[in-house]
């Protein structure tokens, strides 16, 4: 093809992640993807699974920055068909450039609050170790609807980076899993929707309790942190975001809600604390023997309360607490994160090709009889097929009003239920409980 250069479909799916409407996947099936020599166009050729003929799509940014269809050819026979005139439209002068300097939401733009920003959005914003990670966002927030105004200001600074961070990770995750967003409320933060059904989601994280330059923590201190402080932490913001009773709002009722949290409250903390949500939210730990034929034998270990500094006691088994009810179910990754958006953004091609990734991480051993997880190490490049969704864990509520139907997500999901004191769960293939990414360059 003499015009147009093939691309990676990663990098793709980047691009037109919220372009693509949700539902596109059950009547074709995307089979080539180009961008032309400038690379402001991007070239699509599907399948239609309905006539079984090709259909090809050229797709150009508006002044957004977001790509939009706009020039789209039907009912070719062959796919031979669909290259040609592929390659001579993405060629051709009659196709308008938008334009690309005006009306998009730039999350990097200079508001001289240097004194005030991040640590991390600093490294993000200039760092070639995280360029990767800068140029998928930005394609990302090219899409980012901004109810409350405030999103960019928080995005750069200390008091937010975080927590806009895990948002914009949900933003992604939702949308691989095929919900379509209703953005027209400033609380919850996501209303999103698949099936007619629609499910409201409200973002928070643990946020940081210690000093940036604070050193991982000794295995040791991690034992002892999640008996009893971690859990703590996980109670307080859950029901921080109880006090404010969005189940109550008009466009909430009588709708699945949602808490997506994820934990930063020290350095690396979101690597080890899931089990300690896992036992906050249902009020057991699980021990394990092995029978005299080898089999695994789990064994529920009520935990009763927990007690804070002051000495008041809080009870654990947050989905057995007073208003829980109203809670369907809590969303939880370790992987909303930097290095989640730096891994794609490297997978996809984006940023500079000088840093090396290499992802170590602790990952779901299917084997039966296993108590310990698999460790793995890669090198992360445009053969990994990391997805949004790997790492993100459903935890359902055994006693909300309104229960969360499991079929809303699909297989790259992990969902936990409880009944009669056990933990159940539909693992994925891939699993990671938790990862490390190491930049090296």
């Amino acid at each position: 093809m003499k015009t147009v250069i093939p691309i990676n479909k990663k990098l793709f799916d980047i691009y037109i992640l919220f372009t693509r409407d949700p539902f596109v996947q059950y009547f074709t099936k995307e089979l080539e993807f180009y961008s032309n020599k400038e690379g402001g166009l991007l070239g699509l050729i599907s399948l239609d699974l309905t006539d079984n003929d090709y259909y090809a799509c050229i797709l150009s940014r508006d002044k957004s920055k977001q790509y939009r269809s706009e020039l789209v050819e039907s009912s070719l026979k062959t796919i031979e068909e669909a290259r040609a005139w592929i390659d001579e439209n993405m060629d051709n002068n009659s196709i308008s450039f938008h334009d690309n300097n005006h009306n998009f939401f730039d999350l990097f733009q200079d508001l001289s609050n240097e004194h005030k920003q991040h640590p991390n959005y600093k490294l993000l914003n200039s760092s070639i170790a995280l360029s990767m990670a800068k140029e998928c966002i930005e394609e990302i927030s090219y899409h980012y609807k901004d109810i409350d105004g405030n999103f960019i200001d928080q995005f750069q600074t200390m008091n937010g980076f975080d927590s806009r961070v895990w948002e914009l990770f949900l933003f992604c995750f939702f949308r691989e899993q095929f919900f379509s967003f209703e953005r027209n409320f400033n609380a919850p933060d996501y209303m999103i929707k698949k099936f007619n059904q629609e499910i409201a989601i409200e973002a928070v994280i643990v946020s940081r309790k210690t000093s940036m330059n604070n050193e991982p923590k000794e295995p040791k201190e991690i034992k002892k942190e999640l008996e009893n402080a971690t859990p703590l932490l996980f109670g307080s913001a859950l029901f921080d975001k109880m006090k404010k009773e969005y189940w109550k709002k008009e466009h909430v009722k009588g709708k699945p809600f949602l808490i997506a949290i994820a934990d930063f409250h020290d350095t690396m903390s979101m690597t080890w604390s899931f089990n300690a949500l896992s036992d906050y939210l249902y009020g057991y730990t699980y021990d394990y023997s092995f029978d005299a034929n080898g089999e695994l034998i789990i064994n529920p270990i009520e935990i009763g309360n927990y007690t804070k500094p002051n000495g008041q006691e809080i009870p654990s088994g947050f989905f057995f607490q007073p208003n829980s009810d109203n809670v369907s179910a809590i969303i939880f990754s370790s992987h909303g994160t930097l290095s989640k958006f730096n891994r794609m953004g490297r997978q996809a091609g984006l940023g500079s090709n000088i840093p090396t990734l290499i992802r170590i991480g602790e990952f779901y051993d299917h084997t039966p009889n296993a108590v310990k997880p698999n460790f793995i190490k890669y090198t992360v490049d445009e053969n990994s097929n990391e997805t949004w969704s790997e790492g993100v864990i459903v935890f359902h509520n055994p006693n909300a009003k309104i229960p969360l139907d499991p079929k809303y997500f699909d297989d790259k999901v992990a969902q936990f239920f409880f009944r009669d004191n056990f933990l159940y769960s539909k693992i994925p293939k891939c699993f990671p409980y938790c990862s490390t990414t190491i930049n090296l360059r």
